[in-house]
């Protein structure tokens, strides 16, 4: 399971124009999911997620989680971050997850980041979906359960 994170001020997605989700301070995750993705990629990715310290505290330092500053989150599925730009010029996506079983892993770490208490929204698994953000720094991070980078 890999992850883009970015703080932000704030975020939303829109299907068919129309806002599907919508959040103020907090965290965009483009989460991308393959399929040897098990509950112990979930557990470990969302619990790395909501604690990162990536929020300054009161000195300017990057010390507060999303925990901390009780921020939101908003996840938004995307197959590409398994994309492989290797060879050629055109990505293969063979190492995405099976659309049936990447969506039931995308719910259930949608569902597990809900029983934190978040103000979580999300965006629609497989629709072409528009994303707006403002980066808050700006900070990005990569994340892969494998621990590959």
């Amino acid at each position: 399971m890999r992850a883009v994170v970015q703080r932000v001020n704030w975020a939303s997605v829109k299907v068919e124009g129309n806002i599907i989700g919508k959040i103020d301070r907090g965290l965009l995750v483009f989460l991308g999911v393959c399929d040897d993705d098990t509950k112990e990629d979930l557990v470990y990715l969302a619990d790395k997620i909501t604690g990162l310290r990536i929020f300054e505290d009161e000195n300017g330092k990057m010390n507060l989680s999303l925990e901390d500053i009780k921020g939101e989150i908003l996840i938004v599925s995307q197959f590409t971050l398994f994309g492989d730009c290797r060879k050629g010029k055109r990505p293969s996506f063979s190492q995405a997850g099976n659309p049936a079983y990447a969506e039931k892993i995308y719910e259930e770490f949608i569902s597990y980041i809900n029983k934190k208490n978040f103000n979580t929204q999300k965006g629609v698994f497989g629709a072409d979906m528009k994303v707006e953000l403002l980066n808050d720094g700006p900070v990005t991070m990569l994340l892969d359960s494998k621990k590959l980078f």
